[in-house]
């Protein structure tokens, strides 16, 4: 995707992130969530630091962010990652370019593990994960329902080789 740009994810940016996110949870594939949240849900969830807006032409065609998986001290370094590519502009680099953003700003703020879950069906995040050093260490059966339906979900995680 020619001209597209990876910047910190704003207050500014939510109505464009929410869309994205809506087309994320419609196709069954992304989540296990059924309604985007509010944005002040969103923003106490997820790290201030590590949150980012992919831009083409000056519009929103992805974001990702970080959330802390534990309020315990233990946790401290270890973070659940979230990206979301709009429908449009799927298999363009966005999803990569994000994912590349959010490893660097995790590394920066002092985080050691980042952790994903995907559906075993959803190849191309799956794909992604690992294109950034993420490995799969273990699919949880049956982990909840969607739609009625039980899903598995393939646990993935990265840990940083610089952060001690």
């Amino acid at each position: 995707m020619s001209g597209m740009e990876i910047v910190a994810l704003a207050r500014g940016h939510w109505e464009a992130v929410s869309g994205v996110f809506r087309e994320g949870i419609a196709t069954g594939e992304a989540t296990f969530e059924t309604a985007c949240p509010d944005w002040a849900e969103w923003d106490a969830s997820h790290l201030t630091a590590c949150r980012f807006v992919a831009l083409a032409e000056g519009r929103v065609v992805g974001w990702a962010a970080l959330a802390p998986v534990s309020e315990r001290c233990v946790y401290g370094g270890v973070a659940e990652v979230s990206v979301y590519v709009a429908a449009a502009a799927r298999g363009a680099g966005a999803g990569s370019a994000l994912l590349a953003a959010l490893v660097a700003a995790s590394e920066r703020e002092g985080l050691w593990t980042l952790q994903a879950g995907a559906f075993p069906e959803n190849g191309v995040s799956i794909a992604l994960h690992r294109k950034h050093g993420f490995r799969e260490v273990g699919t949880r059966e049956r982990l909840g329902k969607l739609a009625g339906v039980w899903r598995d979900v393939v646990l993935l995680e990265r840990r940083s080789p610089t952060v001690n």
